[in-house]
């Protein structure tokens, strides 16, 4: 499990197609360090395993291997030499959740709209502006959590399919968002609390003889 409190970035050294898959290589000093063979690492919100661990390289170096399902489902395969990206490894059972239960699962791809400045109090906040895929937004509330390229952030508002989420001078420097440009794709995962609060609810009305289809019929 991930928190979306990012430890640091690294950069990517290759992407190398397969057979029916990928292998992405990442420079990452100060985690490769803590890495073995097999271990977890959430890559701007996707969790991968390491595969292969260069401590020795310069710079320090992992790879991780990308299923299909990864290449599809998430922006990794577009990444290219000298993007980015966002790390962090897992958190150690009893640790204190600092952001939100983040599982590296990401749900789809969103896409940046805007990520303005905004000057007051002494410091340079910044505003996020997303539009989400359709199918997501049933899970997005306003000042719910929401995981965008691996990051824990809190959505500020909503309107339509588009979200938007206030950024603190912190968040801004130290992850990837400032290397992104209006028409980015970016990862994203809805909280997994809010999937889970769906099914059972959905479990709940179908003992009771209801569907989402009957309730809605019936003006619910």
């Amino acid at each position: 499990m991930f928190t979306g409190l990012v430890e640091t970035t690294g950069a990517v050294i290759s992407y190398t197609p397969t057979a029916g898959a990928a292998r992405l290589t990442i420079a990452a000093p100060g985690i490769v360090e803590r890495l073995k063979l097999g271990d977890s690492v959430a890559v701007c919100g996707v969790c991968l395993t390491a595969v292969a661990i260069e401590a020795e390289a310069r710079p320090a170096r992992f790879s991780a291997d990308l299923a299909a399902e990864t290449i599809a489902r998430t922006t990794l395969s577009r990444l290219g030499p000298g993007s980015l990206v966002n790390l962090e490894l897992p958190t150690s059972a009893g640790t204190p959740l600092g952001g939100h239960v983040v599982q590296g699962h990401v749900d789809g791809v969103g896409r940046l709209l805007a990520l303005d400045p905004v000057a007051g109090g002494g410091q340079t906040d910044w505003v996020l502006r997303l539009r989400l895929p359709a199918a997501l937004m049933r899970y997005v509330v306003q000042k719910g959590s929401i995981a965008v390229e691996g990051i824990s952030l809190t959505v500020a508002g909503i309107e339509g399919e588009e979200i938007w989420i206030a950024i603190v001078p912190h968040t801004y420097s130290a992850t990837n968002l400032h290397a992104l440009e209006p028409g980015m794709s970016v990862n994203i995962e809805v909280d997994v609390m809010a999937k889970y609060a769906e099914r059972r609810a959905e479990a709940g009305a179908a003992a009771c003889g209801f569907t989402v289809e009957t309730l809605l019929a019936n003006g619910y």
